[in-house]
């Protein structure tokens, strides 16, 4: 295929030039004045707007766009001048609605000439570097209308007007205020901020400063805070309905300053309606808005957090340190509970759930719980109350509830192991008189301290569980080897491994005839099928059922303790007996025996014996005899033994001693530990790790590290460096 032949095209010029009309420019700007003037006229439907853009698009093709630009300038300037000469004799309210009025009108005719005159726009004034028409429009506007002498003033003073008006409840024109504050908007970036927003924002701070100085004077402190809410409320409703979003963090910042920051610490201290009061009364409401109302101020929550935490020390350490409050253990401990709640749920309701609040309450708990020593007795006691009787017909979610609470106030003790050994001392009298109300809580309590403290806590505790059960094999065993006594009294014996139950003085009591021949068989059973142990008998711990038979020939069943059994079979054989005929028969401890006597024969509806002379104690010199008019409603009676529901004296002294024996082999431990890990170690560094690694179980007092430094280094387990006395070694 041939290729087509090129061909060459020459475009010539006219032989003839194009004349223009000297006056072509004058006559179509006329043209376009005169469309101007009837769009300012609104007399724009008879206007053809694309004839008009075509004669401004010639206008500027042949060289007279400086014309055309002049001349808007001027008819513009004209038209504005009238409109603002209109405004300016309107008198009263119409004042803005007038102003309004022309503002709209212009925006319309602008928005119109700037679409005849867009390609002057695009080309003329984009080459020339002039303002463009619209931007042009807004010019003019500001400087003769905005800036006119007898508008400017009476505007800015007519609007700050409608806003002090509507802060004092009055009803304004909302929309009327929006259409001329987007007015001053549109005008230019720095117009809004100059003819209004600065003086507005002036005018609010002396409004507010006056206004927080009435309401500081006349309102308690919940008062006051509910109408700086409410100010504060309003003032971003103002902002989102006719002043620009800008002004929003302005106006915020400026009422947060005058009606709280200015104020925060005399709405805090308030002597009838401060924050401690809130606190006292449980007043969520005012709580909750001033956390989230200083939550805005400077440092404003780290004083409500630093008044709430003097005020949780201050009620704290009355509560603590109260010896009526302190009289009964187990309302004392609900008591504490009852407080932890409270401030857990002004937390979550008021303050937001705060964890900087949280640790505070944390942390002041921990400083007053640990003032007073007995509180981790009180807590056992507490537990051994809800355990021993008070869970009866609950179920099993409302059981952990108060064990859970129970393990909240555990935490924060310091000395967890005084708590462990008065629970296990409580636990045992639980267990082996048959009180627990369920083993299942039991257990679930001693999962918790596990977990809390580390099993080494609880191995004992959970031995003496494994005691119980053992101790169940063990007599079904014994009686299946023994069916002759099937007959005659019974016997039930739990044999405890001695390192995991409480350390018991060996205190026995003389046992009658029939008890100590069923025991003596029980122990050559159980030493035969066991090896190398020993028995010792602990009858202050036991329980015994008796069936007695009164005067009267009513019959009852008597659950009495070991002790208390003892004393009554005596009276099978005797009428009266003294209080020594007693004491040398039984050979029970004068404390006990005391307490034993007292129970049955004192206590009204228990008492199976009386005694002469009447009277409230028990002394040497007393006899005592079987009631033979003892009667009841009821066929099992349980007597029990008056006892101190808290520690003596003694006894406190007798267990601080045990507890601190107990702390020195887990001391020498931790420093063992510690030495074999790091070989050589410091005598502070080595104190703070011991301290740590302890702490779980107790605060430990550092003359007692010393001391058991001192013993390891006389044992060979450390050594001093030879030059830096201070500095330890581990002898592998």
């Amino acid at each position: 295929m041939s290729n087509p032949r090129k061909r060459n095209f020459r475009i010539e010029g006219f032989k003839h030039g194009v004349v223009m009309d000297p006056q072509y420019g004058d006559k179509t700007w006329i043209i376009l004045e005169n469309a101007i003037h009837q769009i300012y006229n609104h007399n724009a439907s008879g206007l053809s707007f694309e004839e008009l853009y075509r004669n401004a698009y010639n206008m500027v093709l042949h060289k007279f766009g400086e014309r055309l630009y002049s001349g808007l300038v001027a008819t513009m300037t004209s038209h504005l001048q009238e409109m603002a000469r209109s405004v300016e004799a309107t008198q009263g309210s119409s004042f803005l609605v007038e102003l309004n009025r022309m503002w709209e009108d212009h925006n319309k005719a602008l928005q119109m000439i700037r679409d005849i005159l867009m390609y002057m726009d695009r080309t003329y004034i984009q080459t020339i570097k002039k303002t463009t028409v619209y931007e042009l429009g807004l010019n003019l506007w500001r400087e003769n209308v905005l800036h006119s002498n007898q508008i400017r003033t009476r505007l800015l003073n007519m609007l700050l007007e409608l806003v002090r008006s509507e802060r004092a409840g009055e009803v304004v024109n909302r929309g009327l205020i929006r259409s001329i504050t987007k007015m001053l908007i549109d005008t230019g970036p720095s117009v809004y901020g100059e003819e209004f927003e600065n003086p507005f924002l002036l005018a609010s701070t002396e409004f507010y400063r006056a206004e927080s100085q009435i309401f500081i004077e006349c309102c308690g402190s919940g008062d006051y805070l509910k109408k700086a809410e409410m100010h504060l409320n309003e003032e971003l409703d103002r902002v989102s309905h006719y002043l620009d979003p800008s002004t929003e963090t302005k106006i915020t910042t400026l009422v947060e300053k005058e009606m709280l920051e200015n104020h925060m610490l005399r709405l805090i201290y308030k002597e009838t309606s401060g924050l401690v009061n809130m606190l006292g009364d449980d007043k969520y409401e005012d709580l909750g808005r001033m956390y989230n109302l200083f939550s805005r101020v400077t440092d404003g929550l780290l004083k409500i957090r630093e008044v709430m935490t003097s005020y949780v020390k201050d009620h704290g350490k009355q509560l603590v340190t109260d010896p009526e409050r302190l009289k009964d253990p187990v309302e004392f401990v609900q008591r504490l509970s009852d407080v932890k709640d409270k401030f857990n749920k002004i937390i979550d309701l008021a303050f937001s759930n705060d964890k900087l609040f949280m640790k505070d309450l944390n942390s002041s708990f921990e400083f007053f719980m640990n003032l007073n020593p007995r509180i981790p007795e009180y807590i056992s006691l507490f537990v051994d109350d809800k355990l021993r009787k008070g869970l009866k017909g609950v179920s099993e979610d409302v059981v952990e509830i108060i064990l859970d609470k129970v393990m909240v106030l555990f935490r924060y003790l310091q000395e967890k192991d005084v708590f462990e050994k008065y629970y296990k001392q409580h636990l045992a009298k639980r267990l082996l008189s048959g009180k627990t109300v369920s083993d299942d809580a039991e257990r679930s309590l001693i999962v918790k301290l596990k977990t809390e403290c580390g099993f080494q806590f609880t191995a004992k505790l959970e031995g003496m569980f494994t005691d119980m059960k053992t101790s169940v094999d063990t007599m079904k065993s014994f009686n299946a080897t023994h069916p002759e006594l099937g007959d005659g009294p019974t016997l039930t014996v739990q044999v405890l491994t001695t390192g995991s139950w409480p350390a018991q003085s060996s205190v026995t009591c003389n046992l009658p005839t029939e008890m100590s021949a069923l025991c003596e068989k029980f122990r050559s059973y159980y030493l035969s099928t066991h090896n190398g142990r020993k028995l010792t008998w602990q009858t202050n711990m036991g329980t015994a059922d008796l069936k007695a038979t009164f005067g009267s020939g009513q019959k009852h069943e008597l659950n009495v303790s070991t002790y208390q059994m003892c004393i009554l079979m005596l009276f099978n054989n005797a009428d009266r007996l003294s209080y020594r005929e007693i004491e040398q028969a039984t050979e029970i401890p004068a404390s006990d025996l005391k307490r034993c006597l007292q129970s049955l024969a004192l206590v009204k509806g228990r008492n199976v014996l009386r005694k002469e002379p009447m009277g409230k104690d028990v002394s040497e010199d007393d006899t005592f005899y079987v009631n033979d008019r003892f009667s009841s409603k009821l066929y099992k009676i349980k007597i029990g033994t008056v006892v101190a529901q808290k520690e003596s004296e003694l006894e406190k002294l007798d267990t601080r001693q045990k507890v601190e024996e107990d702390r020195k082999p887990q001391i020498e431990a931790a420093i063992v530990r510690i030495m074999k890990s790091r070989k050589q170690l410091e005598h502070n560094n080595l104190m703070a790790e011991v301290t740590q690694q302890l702490q779980s179980r107790f605060l430990t007092n550092p003359t007692d590290v010393k001391k058991r430094i001192e013993s390891l280094l006389e044992r060979e387990f450390l050594e001093r460096d030879p030059v830096d006395r201070k500095l330890y070694r581990y002898l592998a």
